[in-house]
């Protein structure tokens, strides 16, 4: 039976997607000395908010997620950010492959807002690993499971995340509205004689500040 073990070593913006994404790379070593012939792998990547320190800044922004910081003893919890897969060509001992993963920038996913709070350092991660690893043998071909206990940490950058998403969305954040909403924000927006969106939500932010109505 193959016995297998994972490091995430790095970590770069995909170059060549046509969708913000991530490419991972895994070292997967085979430690019986066994050739394998090809791997189905699947990864769920989960974001571990409780492996890091945050700022005065960073701790206003992810309140809508985890409420106040007094409280984050118990809701600050691990999200879910990603499944993946891939197909590991055949090696013996170990190879390195990079594990893809698309990047969401949909703000009612709660690991985007997590990922869109923090400034700097890095975002704590945990790939949790299963599939399928095929051998040869002498009466055919062999397939193990790769059992969920196969597990890597890692710290991704918080630059290289921005970095890739920059690539496609530079100094921007996109929100989701009702339609009625977005009809209402068109015609203030003419209003103003603006084509801008940052002028609408300019013009509104400043008229709440100031206690009026717009």
């Amino acid at each position: 039976m193959t016995r297998l073990a994972f490091d995430v070593v790095g970590a770069e913006p995909e170059r060549y997607s046509a969708v913000p994404s991530l490419g991972f790379r895994l070292r997967i070593a085979e430690t019986t000395g066994q050739a394998i012939q090809a791997i189905a792998l699947r990864c769920q990547i989960m974001i571990e908010p409780r492996k890091r320190h945050y700022t005065a800044n960073e701790e206003g922004l992810l309140a809508e997620l985890f409420g106040e910081p007094a409280r984050w003893g118990d809701t600050l919890q691990t999200l879910l950010w990603s499944n993946t897969s891939m197909i590991v060509p055949g090696f013996t001992g170990s190879t390195e492959v990079d594990l893809p993963m698309v990047c969401t920038y949909d703000f009612e996913v709660a690991a985007s807002k997590y990922l869109h709070a923090l400034g700097d350092g890095d975002v704590p991660l945990l790939f949790l690993f299963s599939g399928s690893v095929f051998n040869w043998t002498p009466t055919g071909v062999s397939i193990d499971q790769i059992p969920w206990h196969h597990e890597a940490n890692f710290g991704l950058p918080v630059a290289t995340w921005r970095s890739a998403m920059d690539r496609f969305f530079p100094d921007s954040a996109w929100i989701r509205v009702r339609r009625d909403t977005f009809d209402a924000l068109v015609r203030y927006r003419s209003t103003l004689a603006t084509t801008s969106w940052d002028d609408v939500a300019a013009s509104l932010l400043d008229r709440a500040r100031a206690g009026e109505r717009p």
